[in-house]
């Protein structure tokens, strides 16, 4: 290792040293501050970039086995036009639709099995089974059904998505009190007013952990099923066709858009529920 190999690695270590004495002291001291909740985050997700950049440049790594930060933003920025084709075939069309598809049948259908012994003793373990089988199995025969461009990336979605917000809404319409229930039977309200005015709402923080776990998934299942089939753009057929080429810099650039939209994606359901169900307990400080 040369001179400026290692003091690319030292300097980037003792950035790290630094910077998690501050963030063990911020933690400590001034964590009641809102601006310092956000600065302790930003400033470990920017330690570990230098701390990678460090590492790369100190030890000499190869960029076909893991390409610097720096090396990766500069991909990134003047790949924009390919980035934001992929995103919007992959997150917007494929990821988007069959996320709101599969969350809204699942609702409905847990009302239905709600409503109906029937359905709770038949439909539940079959979705148990549909919900163990691997999605790399899955994809391709929705592929071959639906066709390559994004209705088959939406339906792997639905499929991912359904489970999850199924047994979080079942669960959530079960979770009301006895005495409520029979204040609600001494009022002679209909299973329909008894489902709007007292058992959806108290279903919403469930529903919520469902739609938030599906977030992810959402983006998982729309990614992979690209893998199996896709027309000329798309975050999964992107890396894919970088991966056989050795651009592992525009690989990691889609990893990244895909972190981003995940994490917006998930922020934005959290703010919604936390809108929706401003009186539960969990949404208090």
């Amino acid at each position: 290792m040369s001179w400026a190999s290692g003091s690319w690695a030292a300097g980037a270590l003792l950035f790290w040293l630094a910077a998690w004495a501050f963030n063990s002291l911020a933690s400590a001291r001034w964590s009641h501050l809102a601006a310092v909740r956000l600065l302790i985050p930003a400033l470990f997700g920017v330690t570990l970039l230098v701390l990678w950049e460090g590492m790369v440049r100190g030890f000499a790594v190869s960029p076909v086995i893991l390409p610097a930060p720096s090396v990766i933003g500069a991909r990134f920025a003047e790949s924009l036009p390919i980035l934001w084709g992929d995103f919007t075939q992959t997150i917007v069309k494929g990821a988007l639709s069959g996320y709101l598809m599969g969350c809204g049948a699942a609702v409905l259908v847990a009302i239905a099995i709600d409503r109906s012994p029937f359905l709770q003793r038949g439909l539940l373990p079959v979705g148990n089974f549909i919900a163990a089988l691997p999605i790399v199995g899955i994809a391709p025969i929705l592929v071959m059904w639906f066709g390559f461009d994004w209705q088959s990336k939406a339906a792997v979605v639905v499929v991912m998505v359904f489970f999850p917000v199924l047994v979080n809404m079942v669960a959530g319409l079960k979770a009301t009190d006895p005495l409520q229930r029979d204040l609600m039977a001494t009022y002679s309200a209909s299973y329909g007013q008894a489902l709007v005015k007292m058992r959806l709402p108290a279903a919403m923080p469930f529903l919520f952990n469902g739609l938030k776990i599906a977030t992810t998934l959402a983006l998982i299942g729309a990614i992979v099923a690209e893998f199996f089939g896709s027309p000329t753009r798309g975050m999964g057929f992107r890396i894919s066709t970088a991966v056989g080429q050795l651009d592992l810099a525009l690989v990691w650039a889609e990893i990244a858009v895909a972190a981003l939209a995940g994490s917006g994606f998930y922020g934005l359901v959290a703010l919604v529920e936390r809108g929706v169900t401003f009186w539960h307990p969990s949404q208090r400080r």
